[in-house]
């Protein structure tokens, strides 16, 4: 999923976006507030966000409250049996941030396929689109 986000990024027509990779345990609340958009991904554990993507946002949160107001964003989520528990914790959180949400996020049951790489992919792209001045 990952692999096709980037691969959504590269698309023809998206040139000069720059486009900064990081893991959420890795990146720093300068870094996020430097972004113009989000592109986010996690595993539904539990019924919730990976503990990672918890800890950019909880490193985030109050640094980012007024910064990154209105910023786009878009969310991936892979699970096992169900990810609606996941996507309404990364949704309550970016809502308090008040992060501008451009796309539904792609959801994933089970083994990713072909169909979820391309919406992945074009999530990617909406993303990028939307955060351009």
């Amino acid at each position: 999923m990952h692999e096709a986000g980037l691969e959504g990024l590269r698309q023809e027509g998206l040139e000069g976006i720059e486009v900064v990779v990081r893991p959420a345990l890795t990146c720093s609340p300068v870094e996020a507030l430097e972004a113009d958009g989000y592109l986010l991904g996690t595993p539904a554990n539990m019924g919730y966000m990976s503990g990672a993507l918890k800890h950019f946002f909880d490193q985030l949160y109050y640094v980012g409250l007024d910064v990154t107001k209105g910023r786009p964003y878009g969310l991936w989520v892979h699970g096992d049996n169900d990810a609606t528990g996941c996507v309404r914790s990364v949704d309550r959180v970016a809502d308090a941030l008040s992060w501008r949400k451009v796309a539904e996020p792609v959801c994933v049951v089970g083994s990713p396929d072909a169909g979820h790489r391309a919406a992945v992919m074009e999530l990617a792209a909406t993303v990028a689109v939307s955060a351009q001045p």
